[in-house]
């Protein structure tokens, strides 16, 4: 039986692994460990650790590792202190392989960890370009990686282009499109009052109507600027009034920036019509792409998961710049009157053919096969 430890840090982290995770605990071969950590373990994003319970997911450590300020510098000490108490628990799991997802800082930590306790290390969703500070981190994650899991054709020959060994290298698709595949499969839409009044706070809206869903995170790269930015958005909102859910940012720095603008925003204006929330289940958010107007605002999921359900999508600013995209997207600047014009074309059209660019549905299957068959030499390198 082999151990497998992924580490989920994040709410979008635990989209993009969950697959995985689900396919590991059925395997015969394989024995799954989870460590939930950063941002996973806070109330304030949503204390996802519980929804990873809620789905069937035995938290085996949790490892806290933020530094308060959502500043570039606490996200660096952020990465440091996740270095720190990583290892230790690390080193009592044992696993076989440790499981790293995507480019945020508790990747890095968790990929650095990983290599220097010569412990075979897997990396999910490299070789993507996007531009920012994220883009780095991905890449240099796979340097430090012994087994890639690209989720297309393209990221695979970036990898490739790094210079690593093809036989390390597997186009599997993005875990994400597992779940979006199988929601896409079922017809009905959510019920209203089981999830649309919990937690959430603002107005009291309605599915019965088009409604736009948005979520816009900050820029590391250009810090001190998210409140302008989501400004504009949020302006933009105002003048459509259309029914709007929408998602607090992430743990990143500028965080407390876009943060504040949204909090300024609920007091100066009227927002009956728009309603905000900490954190979705993966069910819940995907059935909600599946089902919105218009995805809205500057993260991945428009462009990975929109492409898949075919989901108009207004992709805001820089943070996607340069990742590969289906004709489902929209880009505009930090515009208002941009912003509008994309959202109103894009309600306009509706939805757009599904384009599987990141998957058709099975990467977490595949994934779980690969870890369960590769071969380890003595040095903890996979050969094949």
């Amino acid at each position: 039986m082999r151990n497998v430890c992924i580490v989920v840090g994040s709410r979008a982290n635990y989209s993009s692994i969950k697959s995985v995770m689900r396919a590991v605990q059925q395997h015969p071969d394989l024995n799954l460990q989870t460590i939930a950590g950063a941002s996973a373990l806070l109330d304030r994003f949503g204390a996802v650790v519980d929804t990873v319970i809620a789905d069937g997911f035995e938290i085996d450590a949790r490892v806290h590792m933020i530094i308060e300020g959502e500043n570039p510098t606490t996200m660096a000490k952020s990465t440091g202190l996740g270095l720190l108490e990583l290892p230790g628990v690390i080193e009592q799991l044992n696993p076989d392989v440790v499981v790293t997802v995507g480019d945020r800082f508790e990747t890095m930590a968790t990929a650095i960890a990983a290599a220097y306790m010569n412990i075979p290390l897997a990396h999910t969703m490299g070789g993507e370009v996007s531009g920012t500070i994220d883009e780095n981190i991905r890449h240099a994650i796979t340097k430090l990686s012994h087994i890639h899991f690209p989720a297309s054709k393209d990221a695979a020959t970036r990898i490739l282009r790094m210079g690593e060994n093809p036989a390390t290298v597997h186009t599997t698709g993005c875990p994400r499109i597992d779940l979006v595949a199988e929601i896409a499969s079922e017809n009905h839409r959510l019920p209203e009052k089981a999830w649309l009044e919990y937690e959430g706070v603002g107005g009291q809206i309605s599915l019965d109507e088009p409604f736009l869903l948005v979520s816009q995170h900050p820029v590391t790269t250009e810090y001190g600027d998210g409140e302008r930015q989501i400004a504009e958005t949020l302006m933009a909102l105002q003048e459509l009034k259309m029914p709007t859910i929408m998602l607090w940012p992430n743990v990143d720095a500028g965080s407390e920036d876009i943060a504040r603008g949204m909090r300024k925003f609920r007091e100066r204006f009227e927002h009956g019509y728009i309603r905000f929330y900490k954190n979705f289940s993966v069910d819940t958010y995907v059935r909600l792409m599946k089902n919105c107007a218009c995805k809205i605002g500057n993260s991945s999921a428009a462009i990975r998961e929109g492409a898949f359900l075919g989901v108009p999508a207004v992709n805001v600013g820089t943070r996607q710049i340069g990742r590969e995209r289906g004709i489902n997207v929209i880009d505009v600047d930090y515009d208002r009157g941009k912003i509008i014009a994309a959202i109103q074309q894009q309600v306009a059209h509706g939805h757009y053919p599904s384009e599987p660019i990141y998957g058709d549905g099975h990467a977490g299957e595949r994934i779980a096969d690969i870890l369960a068959t590769a071969e380890f030499n003595i040095n903890k390198r996979m050969t094949y």
